[in-house]
């Protein structure tokens, strides 16, 4: 019966083992490899076998020959722990392929947080199925086996575990795992270098200020750098540490990194200032995590995990503190906000990390670093404490001291308010430079409120009022300071609030820059943009703006009834054209200021147009004294002008309307008086014409006209027609000025003398202007095209419209880019009158259009009454001299063409010259020096298609 038994239970013992090993065979699948591999995680293809003793068998993986082995493996190594781990490796390639098996000691990712893996030595031993044992290489942080398969081989193996765990494993190339080995040493240098700078800082910090929070501080960053000392095996390298004690300290230092925290969160938000009974809990709490530390010694992971807990708890408590006190206006609760993001930030990656979501050998060096960022973001922290008391607590400032403070403001005064005392220190004294007596401004702030633009006292002391009552904040504000000329200077401020340690401020610091010169151009651009430049009136745009906002009182108000006069001045083109354009300017100030002299306080007066004047009428309300008023304008606009010896008699056209409910809008009631003026002129002038409704139908054609305006474009009406730019040297064309078209299909071909004034007053002129760029560009380039890349150009008029628009040079950048043209074949024409109209605006905008590579020509040079003075200032490359030089038959003629082409050349600007018309003016000019013409002797305005046979004429070689 005991034969039968044994033998049964033989029988068993051997069918089991055939399943067992039948299930292994099965279970090993061989990671196959290639010279390409640098590393292959083989963590998920080891299969971990545990508590089976010291003898282990397992069936191998399939060889070449599909042929399972059974291996028996004893342990040899006193570190086994009855666990082995199987593994297998195929090598595909004809070569021999060495390779390095590692698997690290300790691994934070998926470490754990209550009975962590504090790691330790994984492998004892090696053994594959075919061959020796592996050979250990020599390594502090990881188990590294060096093996080597020959081509074509398939070998398993089994790892004698030194402990129940093995994280990860790794199979490297060995160059690919020193260069990985070498960059991480850097790293882990880096970072603990800054760590030890960081920590030796902060104890110095400590030794100057006493108090306690820099203690704490200096603690934690000595935690900090023990904990990455262990963690990067930095450690190893300064004290011996006996295999099985580096858990030991990895726990210690954990829970000193812990306990540390919780002393820097109390110790920083001075808790026992709100409370004794936070002092007790955090006595406690620290107590309790140094016994912790002693029971790191007999369980580590025990410690460890209470540490980790214990610093979750800190961040948690610290985040309801830091909330807390800042609502309540705890400054050092609001600077601490920053170090503690970054310390949630960390401790949800660290969660992440030791719970397995982020899984790569990466986060823990990244970790190490954080903590780096969080110690460095904490120490500025505690140095603005260091840093901002001291003297400036204590109201010791010494001049050198505010002349330092004053260079790295803005270098200039320094104001200095001692709110505790009332008492404001300026350096130097602000009372000189005003021209008052000595520290005249000195003592109490509000010995500064009489010397303060009435408009501005109140912002002034409600601002200090502020910065005083939320104990935090900035001083940013513009004031005018009264000199004992009376005249006002304006001064800038910027100052911030110094809080002492009680919470409140004591100090307000910072320094004052005098910004006269910068608020007086800042008015002057802005009276530039509303008014006429020539007579300093309200543009239209105001007078519109204006007039509207009177028209909406007077719509709930019966008193007021506003009348508006447009004045136009008789036959003025002939005083232009007879004494110039200068003399004109001068006729036109003296009737602004005629007509200025009839105003009353409520009235108002604005220049329309060169020689159109508005008039907007409060004063008056009565017919008769409206209509006296009226006859008073025509009477100023009558007296004689005395002008170089002459006497010059104008007359005007006046149209004028008041206001009733039937008028809408300001833009119908200025155009009803328009209407009236233009009814005047019909006339004959020099007459007063009040609006009547029958007028609106005889502006029906100019109605029209705009009608037609607006459709012309959809209905391709308008073309362009190019005139030739010819170079006096041979004759060539070098460019075109593209010259606007309309060809009405009832009216006929209508000349830009009509219908320009008309879409500029309807404001279609800025379509119109950005048609013919479109236009011209489109048609350069399709010349160029059939031509070849000849050196021609296309000149654009521009309109005062289009000038003043803030889109012009992004429309410009779009028309070359369309186009496809290059920047310099593209011009731009500006007329003298044009660009004088708003100076400063004019110089902005053409300095952006000049910055695009386009060219810019002066158009009608010499007809303006300043041209010469401003010529320097904008950017332009051609002048082009106005015809009414060339035509000059005096003996002056010579010498003023002359000087205008020399005067052109050495400003770096080339010469057209307009209206020459015979060969005599084209030879004189040439030999003056001037470079181009354009007449009509050189050639008349022709369509486009003309243009391109005229260019094949004179590029016979170009490209077909």
């Amino acid at each position: 019966m005991d034969v039968l038994s044994a033998r049964l239970a033989a029988f068993v013992l051997s069918v089991v083992a055939v399943i067992c090993a039948a299930t292994a065979a099965h279970a090993i699948e061989p990671i196959k490899i290639s010279r390409d591999n640098v590393a292959l995680d083989l963590s998920r293809a080891v299969q971990i076998y545990q508590n089976q003793g010291e003898n282990f068998q397992v069936s191998t993986a399939p060889g070449p020959d599909g042929i399972v082995r059974r291996i028996e493996v004893e342990a040899n190594d006193e570190r086994s722990s009855g666990d082995w781990a199987v593994f297998a490796l195929a090598n595909t390639t004809d070569e021999q392929i060495d390779r390095l098996i590692v698997a690290p000691h300790f691994r934070l990712v998926n470490s754990g947080i209550f009975w962590p893996d504090l790691g330790s030595s994984r492998i004892a031993a090696i053994t594959p199925s075919e061959g020796f044992a592996l050979d250990r290489q020599a390594s502090p942080d990881a188990d590294v086996f060096l093996v080597t398969l020959n081509p074509g081989t398939v070998v398993t193996f089994i790892g004698e575990l030194a402990s129940p765990n093995l994280p990860q494993v790794y199979l490297w190339d060995p160059e690919a795992y020193k260069d990985s080995v070498n960059s991480y040493t850097l790293y882990r240098g880096i970072v603990i270098g800054i760590a030890g700078l960081l920590a030796l800082f902060l104890t110095i910090l400590f030794v100057v200020k006493g108090t306690s929070m820099f203690p704490a501080t200096a603690a934690l960053s000595w935690a900090v750098l023990a904990y990455i000392s262990v963690d990067f095996g930095f450690l190893n390298k300064i004290i011996e540490i006996s295999p099985g004690n580096e858990q030991m300290w990895r726990a210690g230092t954990e829970v000193g990194l812990a306990a540390t925290f919780v002393v820097f969160l109390f110790a920083y938000l001075n808790l026992n200032r709100w409370h004794g009974h936070f002092s007790y809990g955090a006595f406690v709490w620290v107590c309790g995590l140094f016994l912790i530390a002693g029971v790191a010694i007999i369980d580590p992971a025990v410690a460890a995990g209470i540490a980790r807990i214990s610093f979750a708890a800190t961040a948690i408590t610290g985040l309801g503190l830091i909330v807390l006190l800042g609502i309540r206006g705890y400054d050092r609760a609001i600077m601490l906000i920053p170090s503690w993001v970054m310390v949630l930030i960390w401790l949800t990656g660290s969660w992440m990390a030791i719970t397995g979501m982020i899984d790569n050998d990466v986060v823990q060096p990244a970790l190490g670093g954080g903590l780096i960022l969080i110690i460095l973001l904490i120490g500025f922290t505690v140095m603005q404490h260091a840093f901002a008391g001291g003297a400036l607590h204590q109201g010791l400032f010494s001049d050198m001291e505010r002349q330092a403070l004053a260079v790295v403001g803005s270098g200039d005064i320094v104001f200095d308010w001692d709110v505790l005392r009332d008492r404001v220190v300026t350096k130097p004294d602000i009372s000189m430079q005003l021209g008052l007596p000595p520290n005249s401004l000195g003592g109490p702030a509000r010995t500064w409120l009489p010397a303060l633009h009435s408009d501005d006292r109140d912002t002034f002391r409600t601002t200090l009022d502020v910065v005083l009552e939320h104990r935090r904040g900035k001083v940013a504000q513009s004031f005018r300071l009264r000199g004992a000329d009376g005249h006002y200077h304006w001064f800038s401020l910027r100052a911030r609030p110094v809080v002492g340690s009680d919470g409140e401020v004591i100090r307000c610091v910072g320094t004052m820059v005098e910004v006269t010169e910068q608020k007086k151009a800042e008015e002057r651009l802005l009276h530039d943009a509303v008014h006429d430049n020539l007579t300093g009136l309200p543009n239209r745009e105001l007078f519109m703006n204006r007039l509207e906002a009177i028209i909406s009182v007077a719509r709930s108000e019966d008193k007021i009834q506003p009348t508006v006069f447009v004045i136009d001045i008789d036959r003025f083109k002939q005083v232009n054209d007879g004494l110039g354009i200068s003399a004109g300017d001068t006729i036109l100030l003296t009737i602004a200021r005629r007509l200025h002299r009839l105003l009353k306080p409520k009235d108002s007066l604005s220049r329309f147009a060169g020689d159109q004047f508005a008039l907007m009428l409060l004063s008056e309300q009565d017919p008769a004294r409206i209509a006296g008023v009226a006859d008073a304008i025509k009477q100023a606009i009558r007296a004689p002008i005395n002008f170089a010896k002459r006497e010059i008699v104008l007359t005007a056209s006046i149209g004028l309307i008041t206001w009733t409910n039937s008028q809408n809008t300001a833009e119908d009631m200025v155009k009803d008086a328009e209407l009236a003026m233009h009814q005047a002129k019909r006339f004959g002038g020099d007459r007063i014409e009040p609006f009547r409704p029958a007028f609106r139908s005889v502006g029906t054609d100019r109605l029209q006209l705009e009608s037609d305006l607006r459709r012309a474009t959809e209905r391709k009406e308008f073309t362009l027609a190019y005139q030739p730019i010819v170079r006096l040297e041979d004759g060539t064309v070098a460019g075109f000025e593209a010259l606007l078209r309309w060809d009405h299909p009832r009216r006929g071909s209508i000349p830009p003398s009509d219908f320009i004034p008309v879409a500029e007053s309807c404001g279609l002129i800025v379509q119109l202007g950005l048609f013919a760029m479109q236009r011209a560009a489109e048609d350069l380039a399709n010349w160029q095209k059939q031509i070849g890349d000849a050196p021609l150009s296309v000149s654009v008029n521009l309109s005062s419209r289009q000038l003043i628009r803030r889109d012009l040079v992004s429309d410009v950048r779009s028309v070359i880019a369309r186009a496809n043209l290059k920047p310099r074949c593209f011009r731009l024409e500006l007329t003298e009158s044009l660009v004088m109209d708003n100076p400063e605006q004019t110089n902005h905008v053409l300095s952006k259009l000049k910055q695009l590579g386009i060219g810019l020509s002066l158009d009608d040079f010499g007809t303006g009454y300043s041209s010469l003075a401003y010529l320097t200032r904008f950017p332009f490359d051609t002048i082009k001299i106005d015809k009414s030089f060339v035509d000059d038959t005096t003996p002056k003629r010579a010498v003023l063409l002359k000087s205008m082409v020399s005067m052109a050349h050495e400003l770096g600007l080339s010469v057209v010259a307009e209206g020459v018309a015979d060969e005599n003016d084209a030879l004189e000019l040439r030999q003056m020096g001037c470079e181009y013409v354009q007449s009509y002797m050189f050639g008349a305005p022709i369509p486009g298609d003309q243009v391109l046979r005229m260019l094949k004429e004179q590029y016979p070689l170009a490209p077909a």
